[in-house]
């Protein structure tokens, strides 16, 4: 068996692991235990009571957190001429197109959403096996293939984010920073369980929400009271 750092016995001592809170408490208890000097990510696991080998049970979408990610979001615009202006006003970090395909199939990945248009997937689907298993392929179901390139890449800069449960059925994204009040990161919970609920698969059986941790960056995690939060 592994030992406790300092740190983490220093962490459960502050609340009880076994323990479920709720959504707020747990915000604040989050707030409490990271102890790293950055500021860190703080997480989210929802397990749901899905089966994502069925197509039809495979859930995926976007929110916008009413308080963003806290991370600075690096967004490149692959659009035709005639839109890169529209796109660098709305303040994307690269705009070009077959300039930044060279460089993508040359290995470059340093952004964190690719924006384009559907006019130019012909080209774009070429680079799936770059961006494919980095989690940057463009989809339309997740806005970020688009002709409103402006308010694609406003959306993205304000805190949109594109989830989807994993194999084991488990939804992990990050809704903020340890430097959140617990009020916001409360709200960003929220509204994330939200859009699950309304994006739960009709052939689902069963309990929903099976399971809902909050964590921080080389924290441990915090049980939720799921029967705390209002619509689940």
């Amino acid at each position: 068996m592994a030992r406790l750092t300092k740190k983490r016995k220093e962490a459960l001592a502050k609340y009880n692991p076994q323990q479920e809170y709720s959504l707020e408490q747990a915000a604040e208890i989050v707030k409490q235990i990271s102890l790293t000097k950055f500021d860190a990510s703080v997480d989210v696991d929802v397990r749901l009571g899905v089966d994502p080998r069925k197509a039809d049970q495979m859930v995926r979408g976007v929110v916008t957190l009413p308080h963003g990610t806290g991370k600075q979001v690096r967004v490149l615009a692959l659009v035709t001429p005639d839109k890169e202006a529209e796109a660098k006003a709305a303040g994307a970090d690269h705009v070009g197109l077959d300039d930044y395909i060279q460089k993508i199939e040359g290995g470059w990945t340093d952004i964190d959403v690719i924006i384009t248009m559907p006019t130019v997937m012909a080209k774009v689907g070429k680079l799936g096996r770059v961006l494919g298993p980095r989690g940057l392929m463009p989809n339309p179901k997740a806005g970020t293939v688009t002709m409103d390139v402006a308010k694609a890449v406003t959306e993205v800069k304000a805190g949109k984010i594109d989830f989807r449960v994993d194999k084991t059925g488990i939804v992990h994204t990050s809704i903020g920073k340890s430097s959140f009040s617990p009020a916001q990161l409360k709200e960003n919970v929220e509204e994330l369980l939200q859009t699950l609920v309304r994006l739960k698969p009709s052939s689902a059986k069963g309990t929903y929400f099976k399971s809902i941790h909050l964590t921080t960056t080389m924290s441990p995690s915090v049980k939720v009271d799921k029967n705390s939060i209002k619509g689940l």
